[in-house]
């Protein structure tokens, strides 16, 4: 793709549409509105916070990305969810248990406000969770018909200029592409038929991109990753990401996975288990919902350490991850993580990480981001799948003749340098080869 010439400016009101209004979303909102009162602070999130080197380190030039790229403001920012449960997203966030009172009561007007429309929800896909605020239809056909009639009516009433969207819904149980999924004719089709194997997260995602509105996948469901999602992200001009939130235990082995490879040490084994008593607990206490997560999370070390070109060091590698369910922890998450390593001549050692997490708290940010991001992408004239945004996910999507990249330092310098491609600065090596001249 040829670099932007001119990139739209963020003018007017931003929708912000999630579907799914559990703990996830309404942390994000809440943070947003008590940012917007400079009653807190939006820490870990790049847009807000990150600077971004431009030039020779003796340039001295390193402006904050948000004075760097022209990002959608917070207060343009203007909120929409569905969800199968009719609480509003302060009565959400306070069943959540994520947020303290006195931050919940500074912004209760503004939570209380937003009110989900009804969601496509058949429980088949996720077998834990029951709920009556639903829609009703005659086939999946008039579910996505229904989905794009409140798109097109939440941008109307609210005076929005453009809309993003981030899945911030349940993990479902485990899905793959098949026929259906090859074209976008055979996927309606196939939805004019209430084809089972079209699950609730890929009718949100159809829905979204007919409506040109950008999608964001923060589970590991199948959503949007199918060639049929691919190619009328493409006809559309619509930017995709995903997928699956990267925020505790993985992003953790993203960091260190990376370290020890660098540094040539084996690892003969790694295993992870995590204990959280959220929603997304309960849903994955399912086997079916689990095999989704699970195939996200083992995914990782494969793809950093390269086993097939350094045989003796990882070929024999045994990961192993487990999630349990322990309603007493709630929102906080708790990752365990035993790695069995080698050293010269074939010493073992051994590396132990107890990373005790607020997985809605780490969320949040990433939200905010890929909103942010999504609306940049699509106003620069970007569609399809935006690579650059992996930094941000577990199984990040890629084009399907190459590797997904997984490590986020690699993934971290792609993100940088594709924000300052996008402007006109030179994409940073850091060679320096001019001290050795």
């Amino acid at each position: 793709m040829k670099r932007p010439t001119t990139i739209e400016p963020a003018r007017g009101k931003l929708a912000v549409l999630l579907p799914g209004l559990g703990a996830v979303a309404t942390t994000f909102i809440a943070g947003v509105a008590l940012a917007r009162r400079n009653l807190g602070s939006p820490v870990g999130s790049l847009t807000q916070l990150g600077t971004i080197r431009l030039g020779k380190r003796t340039e001295k030039r390193s402006p904050k990305i948000s004075d760097f790229v022209p990002l959608a403001q917070l207060d343009d920012l203007e909120f929409g969810a569905w969800d199968l449960f009719e609480d509003d997203a302060y009565a959400s966030a306070a069943h959540s248990h994520v947020l303290r009172p006195e931050h919940l009561e500074a912004v209760k007007e503004a939570l209380s406000a937003i009110k989900p429309m009804r969601a496509v929800f058949y429980p088949e896909y996720v077998r834990r969770l029951h709920g009556t605020h639903v829609k009703t239809g005659a086939s999946k056909a008039d579910m996505v018909a229904q989905l794009r009639h409140d798109i097109r009516t939440f941008i109307r009433d609210r005076g929005c200029d453009r809309a993003v969207a981030v899945w911030c819904g349940s993990t479902e149980i485990y899905t793959h592409a098949n026929g259906v999924h090859e074209t976008p004719e055979a996927f309606e089709a196939a939805l004019a038929k209430s084809d089972p194997t079209i699950t609730n997260s890929q009718m949100y995602a159809w829905a979204l991109l007919k409506e040109r509105v950008p999608f964001a996948n923060g589970s590991p469901n199948l959503a949007v990753d199918f060639p049929a999602a691919w190619e009328l992200a493409r006809e559309y001009r619509v930017p995709i990401a995903g997928k699956d939130f990267k925020t505790g235990q993985t992003l953790m082995k993203t960091i260190i996975a990376p370290g020890l490879k660098s540094r040539m040490l084996g690892i003969r084994g790694w295993y992870s288990t995590n204990i959280l008593g959220n929603r997304d607990g309960e849903v994955l206490d399912d086997p079916d919902s689990f095999r989704t997560k699970e195939v996200s999370k083992l995914s990782v070390l494969e793809n950093i350490l390269q086993p097939q070109l350094h045989p003796d060091l990882y070929g024999n590698l045994v990961h192993k991850v487990r999630i349990d369910y322990y309603p007493p922890r709630g929102d906080d998450k708790e990752g365990w993580d035993n790695i069995d390593l080698f050293g010269w001549l074939g010493y073992p050692m051994q590396m132990k990480i107890n990373f005790l997490c607020r997985d809605s708290i780490l969320a949040a940010p990433i939200v905010l981001d890929l909103v942010l991001f999504l609306d940049l992408a699509r106003r620069a004239g970007m569609h399809g799948i935006q690579e650059w945004l992996s930094f941000y996910f577990k199984s990040p999507m890629h084009a399907p003749e190459v590797n997904a990249e997984h490590d986020l330092f690699i993934q971290h310098k792609k993100l940088k340098n594709t924000l300052r491609w996008m402007m006109g600065e030179e994409p940073l090596t850091h060679l320096g080869n001019e001290y050795y001249q």
